[in-house]
């Protein structure tokens, strides 16, 4: 459904074929394939960019996200010490997405609520899809590839974290 030229790295999704992530530094992620509409998340490159963040930065204001040319809304959590500080949401097309992380490697995709399915990412040019059901749509697959490839995916629960910070604080 896109011009674009192929991308460095494809991924053959189970339900859409060929998904393509390119990543151009931390300034813009681009989605495309056959089969699904082309995602943008852009970052204003005047802003300052954060090197822990694929996109650069969790601030909305300096990120535009378009699908298939119009824009959508977006609403990236703080991402502090719990796991659903870091879910991300959008709207577009009268429903509305959030990627959440649900465990340390991957994030869960929702529409409306409704569970679509896995994706996993660290936040680089490879995301995996793993659809629950086929009730995903092409849209729903860009929307979900873009924001895991610009934010990552998982995390680790607050537990964890408290472990870490006691065990690196313990001679």
């Amino acid at each position: 459904m896109t011009d674009l030229p192929p991308a460095p790295s494809g991924t053959q999704d189970t339900l859409f074929g060929e998904m393509h992530v390119r990543i151009e530094g931390q300034e813009r992620v681009t989605v495309f394939g056959e089969n699904v509409p082309t995602t943008v998340l852009e970052r204003d490159p005047a802003s300052e960019a954060d090197p822990q963040i694929a996109i650069g930065t969790r601030d909305a204001t300096h990120l535009t996200l378009t699908v298939d040319g119009v824009e959508a809304p977006l609403r990236p959590a703080r991402g502090r010490l719990r796991r659903r500080t870091y879910r991300v949401e959008t709207e577009y097309d009268g429903a509305r997405y959030a990627l959440v992380p649900d465990s340390v490697p991957s994030s869960r995709l929702t529409r409306d609520g409704t569970h679509l399915g896995d994706f996993s990412s660290d936040g680089d040019e490879t995301v995996i899809a793993e659809w629950v059901g086929a009730t995903a749509r092409p849209v729903d697959a860009s929307i979900g590839y873009a924001l895991a490839a610009a934010f990552g995916t998982g995390g680790q629960p607050a537990w964890m974290m408290l472990a870490d910070t006691v065990s690196a604080a313990i001679p």
